[in-house]
């Protein structure tokens, strides 16, 4: 049970890194819907848009924090 809290308190504090950091560098991190891969599709009345290269980018991102957290936590 002890590791289970540890586990809880480590994603709450990465969660609030992450606010403060979307908090104070919001207007810096604008290019992350905009990046070329990005397919966007406008006709008519309704719009498409599928930030492809935005969730491989973050999901290269998430890969790579969960990848340190592990290696720590073992």
């Amino acid at each position: 049970m002890e590791r289970i809290g540890k586990t809880i308190v480590l994603i709450g504090v990465l969660i609030l890194i992450a606010g403060l950091i979307i908090w104070f560098l919001g207007d810096k991190l604008r290019f992350l819907g905009h990046l070329p891969g990005d397919i966007r599709i406008e006709r008519g009345n309704y719009r498409i848009y599928i930030p492809i290269t935005t969730m491989i980018l973050v999901s290269i991102v998430l890969t790579l924090i969960s990848w340190v957290i592990q290696r720590f936590v073992r």
